[in-house]
């Protein structure tokens, strides 16, 4: 099974781009963030005709998150337990069962700033992923994906003198990570196509994408038993590049596991 996750920032505008990738890549879930679009105005017909249902959930602002699969597509969640809100509900995750595996597709709120309103929203949103993960794993293969607005460590980040004192790296947030691993999920570390470290998201400005300063906050978090059976995992780092690309990279879980039942 080929797994993927992918920030397209803005589906309506990606959407040639989208459609030649799953062309192209044939990945069988795909986990899209900010899709910036209502759920009823996905572009669900588009993708079926490459196999793909979809599952959707977005109200047309800044967010939104879909799951796309051709092996399946049952049990929809929307929203996290006791997900909060700033100050109302926004959607930030939705969770299916596609093939076998428990897989979320999640859009962490960015934080703005550590003094900000919206920094203590996304610690308290990060712990309502945990209540939910918490409440899931052992029942089968399970995956969360998608932009957690996190570095993990300051490898993941190009310069960690750049990024003190702003959001993305604060021990809280990193603390959180951390918590998701010890109630029992591995990072999936995927392969760079170039370089030696796999940055996810390059800024639009200065050119941060030429000049390969990245930051890796698009994850791929799996149960033992998903990531015991991965076979590769890489950052397609070309589809960041020609006309109009999302400013993120799709991350791309190859895994074999054994047949069910």
């Amino acid at each position: 099974m080929r797994l993927a996750t992918w920030n397209v920032n803005s589906v309506t505008a990606r959407l040639p781009r989208l459609l030649e990738w799953l062309a192209e890549t044939e990945p069988d879930v795909l986990c899209l963030q900010e899709i910036k679009t209502t759920t009823e105005a996905f572009p669900a017909e588009a993708v079926a005709e490459l196999g793909y249902e979809t599952a959707a959930h977005g109200d047309g602002r800044w967010n939104g998150v879909a799951l796309l699969s051709r092996v399946g597509l049952a049990d929809v969640t929307r929203e996290l337990i006791d997900q909060p809100g700033f100050p109302g509900p926004e959607p930030r995750a939705i969770g299916a069962t596609c093939g076998g595996v428990r897989v979320w597709s999640i859009y962490v709120p960015n934080g703005r700033e550590p003094e900000n309103p919206h920094y203590q929203y996304k610690l308290a949103w990060l712990e309502a992923l945990q209540r939910t993960v918490k409440s899931e794993l052992g029942a089968g293969p399970f995956v969360v994906t998608g932009d957690f607005n996190v570095a993990p460590t300051d490898d993941d980040v190009w310069d960690p003198a750049v990024f003190v004192g702003a959001t993305h790296v604060t021990p809280p947030e990193r603390a959180a990570l951390a918590a998701l691993r010890e109630a029992g999920l591995v990072d999936v570390f995927p392969r760079p196509l170039k370089y030696d470290h796999p940055f996810t998201y390059w800024d639009y400005r200065a050119g941060a994408f030429p000049n390969n300063k990245g930051m890796r906050i698009d994850l791929f978090y799996a149960d033992a038993t998903l990531a015991g059976a991965v076979t590769d995992a890489y950052v397609d780092r070309n589809a960041r590049k020609g006309k109009g690309p999302s400013d993120h990279a799709p991350v791309v879980v190859d895994v074999s596991l054994p047949p069910r039942g």
